[in-house]
């Protein structure tokens, strides 16, 4: 009678298995039916139905393949679509035979700019219905011939207690490319910023706390009043440093190689990556890739690639900037703002064409404008003077930015860890907003990149989200101010060593100035071209303004100013055709600071 009961019981459960399959398959309510046997469950058996496909593109292109050549290391971006009506899980995965010496791979998704931190094939996204999901696929190939590598997708409802099946493996070593650790005079302070005030940073980066480049936030430092440093430097991580104690304001910008990508070998505007719409442009100009180095490495490639094809050792070029005189840096420190006076009422356009004030660098303060580019020199230099007011050493060596130095920062941030990478931003709102202050009132945006509105003043200060940190070079507040509009800005760069209306009797060390040879930025370094200097490779780009130098304009200025409109941006060029080196009303000038070298 048991055996009966038994016999029963299983020919009704076999019975109603097989309706089920027979509705499913034959009745084609559904497309197919997935059986699987979950790792945690090995005896039960998990049914998964419905109507799941997939696109995968690569490059733009359908497929799932890709080709790696010998030594080199080559980025891809993968498109995946779901189509489907259920909301799906995907796992990328990507078949064997890879050989050895492929030393990294990695996954990085383009909605939040980080890397998928899951290994195996535990790497999950959640789409809704007819959405795409965007991914950075990037291959080292160090060994001695090429590689394809096969990707492939498992599909499974995100609601299932479903083990999807392996039949590949993902790379399981993930190498960030780290920036070498911001250095710190003694008078200076790390800092952070709490969403409403500058608090006092842990410089070991705790949790990010101090920067995380990825994620846009540059380092930043400040120097403090005589009167509060002691107090501040002794204060623990966290404490509030009051704009009222604060003199100057600091960003790093940590050594790194350069390559500028182009699509057909002749316009090289950079790549698409994740960060476009659309294919770049000279008007909407893409990604620049970087990869940080240490002070040992001094790549002098051609700073160029094809993007169809490979990043190779050849395609880097490490920013001359990085190199001061015969020392090699790990990074330099620029000034937050166009640099103001300690008196910018006295003399009038915020300190005028004297030596007798000192630099500060703050926001929401008139620039010191009016000033020839010697006296500018001499300012700088006297900031590590003995008793100086900023608390700054003999081991830090300050001065106006020179060209060159103003190139490293235009193209971080025209590169992921800058604006272009920020996905707060879209379109042509990746281009720096303009500073139209009439007032030159340091760190305003207009809100917008740069246009024919002419109605000028400050509309937002430089801490406003978004309408305001859209005028640094990050997109939030961790960046540099100014660099689009405001005032021209004076940079140490002169044409064969022409003095004309500068103020020097004789020009300064070579270390603190670009010298150029010819009005062709193509052949005026040293007769061949200005490489990492932001002129021929981006000249244009933003339709910004972009004049050489001459022996007859000998002197240059950066930026463009607030009552320009659509020519003004961080890579606009131009000689001070008014000023010839002398102090200008629309003139301003920034300043760098160099650790670990004595003056």
């Amino acid at each position: 009678m048991k055996k009966l009961l038994l016999e029963t019981s299983f020919s009704k459960i076999y019975m109603i298995v097989m309706i089920l399959i027979t509705l499913l398959v034959v009745g084609g309510y559904f497309s197919y039916a997935m059986f699987t046997v979950g790792k945690e469950k090995s005896n039960a058996i998990t049914i998964v139905t419905g109507n799941l496909t997939y696109k995968l593109e690569v490059d733009g292109e359908e497929g799932n393949s890709l080709t790696v050549g010998a030594n080199s290391s080559k980025e891809f971006i993968v498109t995946l679509s779901n189509p489907n009506n259920r909301v799906a899980r995907f796992n990328f995965y990507y078949e064997d035979n890879i050989p050895e010496g492929v030393k990294a791979g990695y996954i990085i998704d383009c909605d939040t700019n980080n890397m998928l931190e899951s290994k195996g094939v535990n790497l999950e996204k959640g789409g809704a219905i007819g959405s795409s999901n965007i991914y950075k696929i990037i291959v080292e190939n160090n060994s001695n011939k090429e590689i394809t590598i096969k990707l492939g997708v498992n599909v499974g409802l995100d609601y299932n207690d479903l083990e999807l099946p392996s039949n590949g493996h993902l790379f399981d070593e993930y190498i960030e490319n780290e920036p070498n650790v911001p250095e710190l005079d003694a008078g200076m302070i790390a800092v952070s910023y709490n969403g409403t005030e500058w608090v006092k940073a842990d410089t070991n980066n705790s949790n990010n706390d101090w920067y995380n480049y990825t994620e846009q936030k540059w380092a930043n430092a400040v120097t403090v009043s005589s009167g509060t440093r002691s107090t501040y430097q002794n204060a623990s991580v966290g404490t509030v440093v009051s704009m009222d104690d604060i003199e100057t304001m600091w960003v790093w910008i940590p050594r790194y190689s350069y390559s500028i990508g182009s699509n057909d070998g002749v316009n090289y505007y950079g790549k698409k990556g994740c960060y476009l719409e659309s294919e770049p442009t000279i008007e909407l100009p893409g990604e620049i890739d970087i990869r940080f180095v240490s002070e040992d490495v001094k790549d002098r490639g051609t700073a160029k690639y094809v993007v169809s094809e490979e990043i190779n050792n050849n395609s880097w070029y490490t920013p001359d900037a990085f190199t001061f005189g015969d020392k090699e840096l790990s990074g330099i420190w620029v000034g937050k703002f166009e640099t103001s006076s300690s008196n910018p009422s006295s003399g009038g356009n915020g300190g005028g064409n004297t030596t007798s004030l000192d630099a500060m660098i703050k926001p929401n303060v008139i620039s010191w404008r009016e000033i020839s580019i010697s006296n500018a020199f001499n300012v700088s230099l006297k900031m590590n003077d003995n008793g100086n007011r900023y608390g700054l050493t003999s081991n830090i060596d300050t001065h106006v930015i020179k060209n060159s130095e103003w190139g490293v920062v235009t193209y971080l941030s025209q590169s992921k860890y800058g604006k272009l990478g920020n996905t707060s931003y879209s379109g042509s709102n990746k281009e720096i907003y303009q500073n139209k202050s009439d007032q030159y009132i340091t760190g305003c945006s207009y809100g917008t990149p740069p246009n024919n509105n002419t109605d000028y003043g400050c509309q937002y200060q430089y801490n406003v989200e978004i309408n305001g940190t859209g005028a640094s070079t990050t997109g939030n507040i961790y960046g540099i101010y100014d660099m689009s509009g405001g005032a021209w800005e004076y940079v140490m760069a002169s044409y064969n060593d022409v003095l004309a209306n500068s103020g020097f009797v004789s020009m300064p060390e070579a270390k603190y100035y670009d010298k150029y040879t010819t009005d062709n930025p193509l052949t005026a370094c040293n007769g061949g071209e200005c490489l990492s200097h932001s002129l021929s490779e981006t000249s244009g780009w933003h339709n910004d303004y972009n004049v050489m130098l001459s022996e007859t304009y000998p002197w240059f200025f950066r930026g463009d100013y607030y009552y320009n409109n659509v020519t003004v941006g961080i890579f606009a060029f131009n000689p001070g055709v008014t000023a010839f080196g002398a102090g200008a009303i629309s003139g301003s000038f920034r300043l760098t600071a160099i650790i670990g070298v004595s003056t």
